[in-house]
C-alpha cells in the first residue's frame, strides 16, 4: 500500500485554495476544474475536493454501482459539522518565524499563541483553523525568551 492524500471536503473552493496558497506558500499544483485541487508538498499530498460540484453537475458524472450517501453526498458532507477529530500537522524549521508570517496573512482562525507540550516528547506549537473548521497545527524549533 502507498500514500495517495489527504483530502478535505469543502464548502468554499476558492476560499481555501487561497488559504492553502498562502499557509502553504505554494500554488496549487493540479487541479480538476473546479471539482478537487491538489497541493504536491513533496510526495504528501492535501487535497482539496469542492463538496457542492457533483450536486451542481450531475451531467458529469458517471458512475457505476450503488450509490451510498454517507460517502457519495460530498454536499451533505460539506454542509456537516465539522467535529475536528482530524489535526492537519505541518513542521517548519522556525517556528517564531512561521507564526509572524501566518498571523501577518491574516488567514489564522481562532489562533493560540505558540505553546508548550510534553507527552513523552518536547514540543512547540501553535494551532489554528481553516476556512471550513479543520484544525491546523504547526510544530518548530522554538527559543522562548
Amino acid at each position: 500500500m502507498r500514500y495517495g492524500s489527504i483530502y478535505l471536503v469543502v464548502k468554499d473552493f476558492y476560499k481555501s485554495l487561497d488559504f492553502y496558497e498562502k499557509l502553504l506558500d505554494m500554488k496549487v499544483s493540479a487541479t480538476n476544474g473546479e471539482r478537487f485541487a491538489v497541493f504536491n508538498n513533496d510526495g504528501l499530498n492535501i487535497c482539496l475536493l469542492n463538496g457542492y460540484y457533483d450536486s451542481e453537475h450531475p451531467e458529469q458524472i458517471e458512475a457505476k454501482g450503488k450509490v451510498y450517501l454517507t460517502y457519495d453526498d460530498t454536499a451533505a458532507i460539506a454542509d456537516s459539522e465539522n467535529n475536528r477529530k482530524v489535526f492537519i500537522n505541518l513542521g517548519v524549521p522556525d517556528l517564531q518565524q512561521e507564526y509572524d508570517r501566518i498571523i501577518s496573512l491574516g488567514i489564522a482562525n481562532e489562533s493560540t499563541p505558540i505553546r508548550y507540550l510534553n507527552v513523552f516528547s518536547p514540543y512547540w506549537y501553535f494551532t489554528f483553523m481553516d476556512p471550513n473548521g479543520n484544525p491546523i497545527e504547526i510544530t518548530g524549533a522554538y527559543e522562548k525568551d
